[in-house]
């Protein structure tokens, strides 16, 4: 079935257009995520320095060692929630990153197949012949997903940020335990 120039060129305008407004809705998604890292990040060290504040400030006469645990605990527990916010935010902008890969594969197809269809109608005009007739399958653009090595870049890059975070996380339990108790 031929479909006529004028529609065809709208149809795969609109299709460049979609891929285009997805790709910058992921962004601005991966901004908004990035954002609320860095409040989390705040929040985070607000609470350090009031909960080590509370500590130094207290008399050291009447500190011992067992009075330390629930400060203790307490950073813990706010550095084990910290890092898995941390790694959740990763993984959603990784996956929001992926997303707008494929957006970009699919926003080259869908322009390259406009430019081509572009060139046979300027050829033939130029020509004086009669443009070729366009086909709906010339017109189908489907989603490109972004291929296997680009999504293991994200799963390596999350499991070695997961990995270091594991490794602050007992660090700072212990130094806290060093700073607090000795």
């Amino acid at each position: 079935m031929a479909v006529t120039r004028e529609s065809a060129i709208q149809t795969l305008n609109s299709i460049v257009q979609l891929h285009l407004e997805k790709i910058m809705e992921k962004k601005r998604e991966i901004d908004a995520q990035k954002k609320e890292l860095w409040r989390l990040f705040q929040l985070f060290f607000l609470f350090l320095a009031v909960v080590l504040t509370a500590q130094m400030v207290a008399p050291p006469a009447r500190l011992r060692c067992r009075h330390s645990w629930v400060p203790i605990g307490l950073l813990s527990l706010a550095h084990l929630a910290y890092y898995v916010a941390v790694a959740q935010t990763l993984r959603c902008v990784n996956g929001f990153k992926y997303q707008r890969r494929c957006h970009k594969l699919t926003l080259a197809l869908a322009t390259d197949r406009l430019k081509l269809l572009r060139m046979r109608f300027t050829s033939a005009a130029v020509a004086g012949a009669e443009p070729p007739p366009v086909r709906t399958g010339d017109l189908e653009v489907h989603y490109q997903e972004a291929p296997e090595s680009y999504l293991g870049k994200f799963r390596r890059s999350w499991a070695l940020h997961f990995g270091f975070l594991v490794c602050t996380y007992g660090f700072v339990v212990s130094a806290s335990v060093v700073l607090l108790c000795f």
